[in-house]
């Protein structure tokens, strides 16, 4: 899959997905989302909690995805954590449904962002840390800061 960079107004982020997976591939996709989930998402209501893509029938769905409810929503009910359809092309869901049937890799939203007025997901294939691979990654950006610190003390 390509990887895309994105040029919009950042909206949310997953931090925690990068300590808790390797993230081997990323994508763009959409979402079907109503009124008051767009203006609360915009307002930045949106937690990533424990938030996966689930494939089902051919079609990819975001799940515990937390949107605070939108307060001058009306009277429409507004259901926080309701799974929610990306909208990718069949070859991505196709892809990614074979890669997340092998062991051990899933797919995990990312980032949400504006994107010429659009709200967009960035979804990324992450395989899962162990406790070992964390502590050698703090390591080596502890000591990435240590280097920076002796060259701006100089």
């Amino acid at each position: 899959m390509t990887e895309k960079k994105h040029q919009g107004s950042l909206l949310s982020e997953n931090r925690k997905a990068r300590h808790l997976y390797e993230i081997l591939e990323r994508a763009e996709c959409g979402l079907v989302l109503t009124g008051p989930e767009v203006k609360s998402l915009k307002s930045g209501g949106a937690s990533f909690t424990d938030s996966y893509i689930d494939f089902r029938d051919g079609e990819a769905w975001i799940l515990n995805m937390h949107i605070a409810p939108y307060r001058n929503g009306g009277y429409a009910e507004q259901v926080p954590e309701r799974p929610r359809k990306a909208l990718l092309h069949k070859s991505e869901i196709r892809y990614f449904a074979d890669k997340t049937a092998q062991k051990g890799l899933t797919v995990v939203p990312l980032r949400l962002y504006l994107h010429h007025g659009l709200i967009k997901l960035e979804i990324g294939l992450g395989r899962g840390k162990k406790l070992y691979d964390n502590r050698i990654e703090l390591k080596k950006r502890a000591e990435m800061y240590d280097a920076q610190r002796s060259l701006l003390d100089r």
